[in-house]
């Protein structure tokens, strides 16, 4: 690889850039667009490999983007190490291109709303989750980053397959919002449109008195008496799945 030295790059970028920690990260990232400025790896030989054999479409870009550096280099760069021993980092999409996404209708598909998150791993399981969908965003409120290094790693890099942005409650994008609530309607006889906002309350506390007075509609997930509550994951997932089907 030819051009400036990567670690230098490196630590010359990382305050103002998104982590990519492991190589699904990184694969994802590439995949939908990233824009990628320094890449490295403990065993680059074995990254390609892995990229040969999982990710043959973005093979030849990691080809020209990695770049193989000792572990203990590594380890510094990295707040832990990852299995892959992969890490690169990305330019951070456009906060305006991703508002003007979210607030753009008529839409083909939701936008999902977590109402101040705490966990930093659920929070990338819903945006990993909202990429495979297809959906048009991930919106949070609250205080919870949702470009947190920890959430980019559980979400897999697949921030960059979809719109993801923090807002206040005021600020929710336009569109009737469909309210997770176990005193809600059964969402099985709920037919989701494709404009929905999507609101699931706080893994603790639930919905806040500012998301539930926003609401159009209280639907709940059908969920066996003495339970007490699903996962937010799990909640997003079984609703979004719901969306799909298209029909209540």
């Amino acid at each position: 690889m030819t051009g400036p030295d990567p670690v230098s790059l490196w630590h010359r970028l990382a305050d103002t850039s998104v982590l990519l920690d492991g190589f699904h990260a990184l694969k994802h990232a590439v995949r939908f667009g990233a824009d990628v400025p320094v890449a490295v790896a403990v065993d680059r030989g074995a990254a390609l490999a892995l990229a040969e054999e999982l990710a043959p479409d973005v093979r030849d870009t990691l080809d020209a983007l990695l770049t193989q550096v000792p572990e203990s280099v590594y380890a510094s760069l990295v707040p832990r190490p990852h299995p892959t021993a992969v890490a690169a980092l990305a330019v951070r999409p456009s906060r305006a291109a991703h508002l003007e996404k979210l607030a753009h209708t008529p839409r083909t598909a939701p936008v999902v709303v977590l109402d101040n998150p705490r966990n930093l791993g659920n929070a990338g399981a819903v945006i990993r989750l909202a990429a495979g969908f297809g959906v048009t965003g991930v919106v949070t409120t609250g205080t919870l980053d949702p470009w947190h290094p920890t959430v980019v790693r559980a979400g897999a890099g697949l921030h960059f397959a979809t719109a993801v942005e923090r807002l206040a409650v005021a600020e929710l994008p336009p569109g009737p919002v469909f309210a997770l609530d176990s005193e809600g309607d059964d969402i099985r006889g709920v037919k989701l449109p494709d404009d929905a906002v999507l609101a699931f309350g706080s893994e603790r506390s639930g919905l806040s008195p500012e998301l539930r007075a926003r609401a159009s509609h209280l639907v709940a997930l059908p969920m066996r008496a003495q339970v007490s509550s699903y996962n937010l994951a799990t909640s997003v997932a079984m609703t979004l799945y719901h969306w799909s089907l298209g029909g209540s």
